[in-house]
């Protein structure tokens, strides 16, 4: 029977938002090495604040949007290669750069690493796109938010979480895509377009919360949002 594949959107906001990172990257490691084997696991990093700093000063010097995404792919693949030196021998020595050959590392390592592959698409969509071909059990969104909130629950002190909930009701969340490099958002409107149209089970979880990370990555509990048909 074939190895059960799930992949993992991980934010950049929680791989290097500046808080004992080095510490948090060598446990997330441990763990992920640990569960790699029984399943195959696909990560996908994303840029996170460092990215959107180069994309700020970007578009004040007056780049154009397809720059300013080129300059975020580049930090996600730098946030891939720092999460790679941790994760030890079963992940691919490399980090892909598109779906073919993360398909293919994945003949080889139970555990590969990716960032973005190209302009226009969020690592969000990265992910999806990615399970969509892989035919993945689950797509784990570890975010620096515990779920799904009716609102920022950053801004909106009355913003509760939301445990379960339809691809329909994310996308209303979710809203229009920007058109703009290194948006902020719940999940990518296009990403919640491809898992509904793949019906590829979704689960958002705090990434810096191991006990849900790995609850949501081997299919047991977790405190976060379980999207899905």
């Amino acid at each position: 029977m074939p190895l059960e594949r799930v992949v993992i959107s991980l934010g950049g906001s929680i791989l290097v938002p500046g808080e004992g990172d080095a510490e948090y990257l060598q446990t997330l490691a441990s763990l992920l090495a640990r569960l790699a084997g029984e399943r195959m696991l696909f990560l996908v990093t994303g840029g996170g604040r460092p990215a959107r700093s180069y994309i700020e000063v970007g578009r004040a010097l007056g780049l154009d949007e397809r720059a300013l995404d080129e300059m975020g792919i580049v930090v996600t693949r730098l946030n891939a290669r720092l999460l790679l030196q941790a994760l030890g021998p079963k992940a691919s020595p490399s980090v892909a750069e598109s779906y073919e050959e993360a398909e293919e590392a994945g003949t080889r390592h139970p555990l590969v690493v990716m960032g973005g592959v190209r302009v226009s698409l969020t690592t969000d969509g990265v992910a999806a796109e990615l399970a969509e071909r892989l035919q993945a059990s689950r797509i784990v969104n570890a975010t620096s938010v515990d779920g799904v909130y009716t609102a920022d629950p950053h801004r909106d002190s009355h913003a509760t979480r939301i445990d379960r909930m339809s691809y329909e009701e994310l996308a209303v969340i979710a809203g229009e895509p920007t058109g703009l490099a290194g948006p902020s958002m719940v999940f990518d409107p296009h990403a919640v377009r491809v898992v509904k149209r793949a019906a590829i089970p979704l689960i958002v979880v705090h990434g810096r919360d191991l006990a849900s990370l790995e609850g949501a990555i081997v299919g047991g509990d977790f405190v976060g949002t379980s999207i899905g048909a």
